[in-house]
């Protein structure tokens, strides 16, 4: 029998493609029938997409790059690639299918080597999921300026090749490796990104010259120094008043304060804290994020299969490569290595409309606001853009998915012999379980809490920081030291750091760095 009389016929209606060789054309037919059912039927609201096809060496080079396009050069970049390219040729390790760009547009990057299916797979996922949460999630939107970031990067890529021409390759990326060291210190957690135009940080410089001629008193030079040269209690609070102090945002302190830096210096630690603001709702969002993604792109490509869309072979195809993007494995596993972001989102976002259609008297009792109202999609874009992953796990894992993965909490006391299993599945424990994992995605319980809390520019110019120590959870020694040399570097003065027990206020270690000679 002639093959096109045993499946549905090619376009309007029919199969959209058949077999795994793609083209440009086929792209673009499952674009369209994709957003038929994304934009028409799930409701689901989009930054334009912009689909690249790259190869694989392509694709290494992008997602090494802290998976940014047009990134800037830096020797940290190469050796990620040199890296993940060994582990992917020796078959080690397999290349993601697609890498999505949060901007406006929005850039979807896919593989040639992939199939048609797995064409299909990455537009509904990337290009309609990873997409929709971009564009309406509270914090993406907080934090990120999707129609700007191209540019941005642009300027940054062409900024640090103009410094390398005019200030050697080495020195700037000597500053990059400093900056790079205090990445995770160059956020404004708890306030959001401060954004001022060129005219509005020009006046604020102004404003704080005035305030500073306005309040300098030459009597302060008279004051008595201490032993190690530092002024007294008193004008170091002045000056900390002056400055803004506490800051927890370090790279932003150095940028405006740091005593010897250059200002193409102070630009170069600008664009790494922009950068660091762009990523930062990215490391709060990853299952919810995921879970979006992944749920979108199975209803698109069940909707198509049960349309008669897309054949058997390409359905069995796509739920192979699914299956394995969700699966989870059991703790005593030799693969676990912690809960898998894909495995929990996509599992929540199902039970949410499992709830949403077909709620039990337990959902009842758990989520009288959300069990049977009927709209599941409706309820999911709300999620989608009020939450991040500690608020998400902590109001909706459901006790039957608590039962599902089988989640027990272990309490483990480092002075006991032995480990309590202390809640299983009753009210109690439901609580607790959902309490105690929503906690491990909860960024600001496991970054240390370090700020500056003292810079004596009329003295000795000594830089003074504190981490509040929560639980007895001190600093590793030798990372300590070492970000705390390029923290010393780039102030170019003496910086202690002193750890802080948050209870009793007691200095429990210190840590002292002087600047190294470039």
């Amino acid at each position: 029998m002639d093959d096109a009389m045993q499946s549905p016929a090619l376009g309007a209606g029919g199969l959209l493609f058949d077999g795994p060789e793609w083209n440009f054309e086929l792209v673009q037919r499952v674009y369209d029938a994709c957003a038929e059912i994304a934009l028409g039927e799930m409701g689901l609201d989009i930054y334009p997409n912009q689909i690249e096809v790259i190869t694989a060496e392509q694709m290494l080079d992008a997602y090494t790059s802290i998976g940014m396009p047009l990134m800037y050069r830096h020797w940290s970049f190469g050796k990620r690639f040199a890296r993940e390219e060994t582990l992917y040729r020796k078959g080690h390790r397999a290349l993601a299918y697609e890498l999505v760009i949060n901007s406006n547009p929005c850039i979807n990057y896919i593989m040639e080597e992939n199939t048609m299916t797995m064409q299909l797979l990455v537009i509904a996922h990337a290009a309609f999921g990873h997409n929709h949460f971009f564009k309406n999630n509270y914090l993406f939107q907080q934090w990120t300026r999707a129609d700007a970031i191209l540019d941005y990067l642009d300027f940054a890529k062409n900024y640090v090749s103009k410094c390398e021409e005019k200030y050697g390759i080495e020195k700037v990326e000597q500053v990059l490796d400093w900056a790079h060291a205090l990445m995770s210190h160059g956020v404004h957690r708890y306030i959001g990104p401060r954004r001022q135009s060129a005219d509005e940080s020009r006046a604020r410089s102004l404003a704080r010259l005035e305030y500073e001629e306005a309040t300098y008193n030459d009597l302060w030079r008279t004051v008595p120094k201490g032993e190690d040269g530092e002024g007294s209690l008193t004008r170091g609070g002045a000056e900390a008043s002056t400055l803004g102090l506490p800051e927890e945002n370090i790279l932003y302190f150095l940028e405006k304060h740091a005593p010897k830096l250059a200002d193409w210096q102070r630009e170069l630690l600008r664009i790494v804290r922009r950068i660091a603001e762009y990523l930062h709702p990215q490391r709060q969002t990853k299952v919810m994020n995921e879970g979006c993604a992944t749920f979108t792109h199975f209803e698109i490509l069940n909707r198509l299969y049960d349309r008669g869309r897309i054949s058997e072979g390409s359905m069995l195809e796509f739920l192979h490569s699914h299956s394995s993007v969700v699966f989870q494995p059991g703790f005593r596993d030799r693969r676990f290595g912690g809960m898998n972001p894909y495995a929990l989102g996509f599992e929540m976002m199902r039970d949410i409309k499992r709830m949403v259609e077909e709620p039990t008297a337990e959902d009842r009792e758990w989520f009288p606001d959300l069990a049977g109202t009927g709209d599941s999609m409706a309820a999911l874009r709300e999620i989608w853009a009020d939450y991040r992953d500690e608020s998400f796990v902590h109001q909706y894992l459901s006790p039957k998915l608590i039962r599902d993965f089988r989640f027990f909490t272990l309490e483990d006391d480092a002075e006991e012999d032995d480990m309590e299993v202390s809640a299983i599945h009753d009210e109690a424990g439901y609580r607790r379980v959902r309490r105690a994992l929503a906690k491990q995605y909860d960024v600001a319980a496991h970054d240390p809490r370090i700020e500056v809390v003292e810079a004596n520019l009329s003295g000795n110019r000594r830089l003074l920081l504190r981490h509040t120590v929560i639980n007895e959870r001190l600093l590793s020694k030798s990372e300590t030291e070492q970000t705390l040399q390029c923290l010393a570097n780039l102030w170019g003065h003496r910086v202690k750091l002193l750890e802080v027990c948050a209870e009793t206020d007691d200095v429990l270690v210190e840590h002292d760095a002087l600047p190294r000679p470039s």
